[in-house]
């Protein structure tokens, strides 16, 4: 089953199923490090944080392969797309690397002003990450613009959305985080497994991420509407849109709050 659908992914985006298989394979590895390094960080396993972003900018990526897939044939090799490709590769694998390299000196990535090369690099994570969620912009235009013929009319349109609510939300929540110079709101204590989410208080990062995977809740949810309603399948689509935009805002204003999400 898994090797059917990498090879289906291969020949809708080879680039981009390449690159995050590759992402896949090194949150593995990271994961296996934790077993054999001891060392924490912030109270979490030194490796736990370049593992959780290996294989978020791995399914970031592959998702990308899946929706260009959805794209005519003629038009995903066009210049845009292969640029938007390329831009995904570049800036996602700066950004899994740069957080993969401070954790094996057992050191903050983001926010991290210690000295000009720490600063610089969180810059440029910055920049990358605007670009690297921006890849989604593009493949939103060429699904509408250019869909498969036989791409139904409620997932494309679930398609569409969820990639512009990716940009709107996942990048206009990361930037909000990045612009309070912390993740974190009051107070601060044990985290979630897996997450690494504060149970203490507030915590930014539970609204992003609903923001960032809008672009596979909603196709998902739309996969769901298809084997449900025989009717009025882009009206569910719609209202699940509402449904994740509430709960994002409401996590937001939970985190702004410091209320912990558990």
């Amino acid at each position: 089953m898994a090797l059917k659908l990498f090879a289906a992914l291969h020949a809708r985006q080879p680039l981009l199923t390449r690159f995050g298989l590759l992402l896949l394979g090194c949150a593995l590895l990271t994961a296996c490090l934790q077993l054999v390094d001891a060392r924490t960080f912030m109270g979490q396993p030194t490796w736990a944080k370049p593992t959780r972003f290996f294989l978020s900018i791995g399914v970031f990526a592959l998702t990308a392969a899946w929706f260009i897939g959805d794209v005519q044939a003629p038009q995903r090799d066009s210049g845009l797309l292969r640029a938007t490709a390329w831009a995904l590769v570049v800036t996602g694998a700066y950004e899994a690397f740069y957080i993969a390299y401070r954790a094996a000196f057992a050191e903050a990535s983001h926010f991290n002003f210690s000295t000009g090369w720490a600063t610089l690099g969180y810059a440029l994570m910055g920049v990358g990450a605007v670009v690297l969620v921006g890849t989604s912009l593009p493949i939103a235009w060429a699904v509408w613009r250019h869909p498969r013929p036989d791409l139904a009319p409620h997932c494309q349109l679930a398609v569409v959305i969820g990639l512009l609510l990716t940009v709107v939300l996942g990048g206009g929540l990361g930037g909000y985080m990045s612009s309070t110079g912390a993740h974190s709101v009051g107070a601060t204590g044990s985290s979630l497994p897996i997450t690494g989410w504060n149970r203490a208080g507030g915590d930014l990062r539970v609204a992003h991420f609903l923001g960032l995977h809008a672009e596979q809740i909603l196709p998902a949810a739309a996969v769901v509407i298809g084997w449900v309603f025989a009717r009025g399948r882009r009206i569910a689509v719609v209202a699940c849109t509402g449904a994740l935009a509430i709960a994002t805002l409401a996590a937001l204003a939970q985190a702004v709050g410091g209320r912990p999400i558990v």
